[in-house]
């Protein structure tokens, strides 16, 4: 079995400007990229957010859904949620992997740009289904992850690539389709 983990930041991102931004959380990436780690069978799904406001509002949804009203209005949400954990940055969710795992986790960063030295999908899931060490998939907000965040990564995942002109996804559908193809059987 996989030993892969998620994680969705929200600081160090670009705006549409190229200016390094912290971005708000939003009830969808919460719930949707929840479903979609649980479906693929992420280890966990690490929030990153440097402010403690935002931190707070995440753990007031993940108490509705976990523990209040919602965990028994629907218990596949709450299965969902169950795999969510918060972090104030990147050094926490690194400790936390390690902490699970007993080594550190094999960095990946995903970018809708393309890099010079970027893995392919497939070479990529055969890593994660070969070495002997957990992996940590980033994802960014906003514009994505700011370019020297990217090369501290041990891999950059090639982009996903469009038939067409167009590639700006949401990260919730970046997620699905990068964990489809990385832990679904096909690909």
């Amino acid at each position: 079995m996989h030993r892969v983990y998620i994680a969705l930041l929200h600081y160090p991102v670009y705006n549409k400007n190229l200016e390094v931004i912290t971005t708000s959380i939003t009830n969808l990436d919460l719930h949707d990229i929840s479903r979609t780690a649980r479906t693929y069978g992420a280890r966990r799904f690490f929030i990153v957010h440097p402010l403690a406001s935002q931190r707070r509002l995440i753990q007031e949804m993940m108490e509705y859904w976990r523990e209040g009203f919602g965990a028994s209005y629907n218990p596949d949400r709450k299965e969902a949620m169950d795999l969510v954990e918060l972090a104030e940055g990147m050094d926490e969710v690194l400790l936390k992997v390690k902490e699970r795992e007993g080594r550190d986790p094999l960095t990946v960063a995903t970018d809708a740009r393309t890099y010079p030295n970027t893995v392919g999908y497939r070479e990529l899931k055969e890593k994660i289904k070969t070495l002997d060490r957990p992996f940590l998939i980033l994802f960014g907000t906003g514009w994505g992850l700011t370019q020297d965040f990217i090369r501290s990564c041990d891999f950059i995942l090639e982009p996903i690539q469009p038939n067409s002109d167009y590639n700006h996804l949401s990260v919730r559908s970046a997620v699905a389709i990068i964990l489809d193809r990385l832990l679904g059987e096909m690909f």
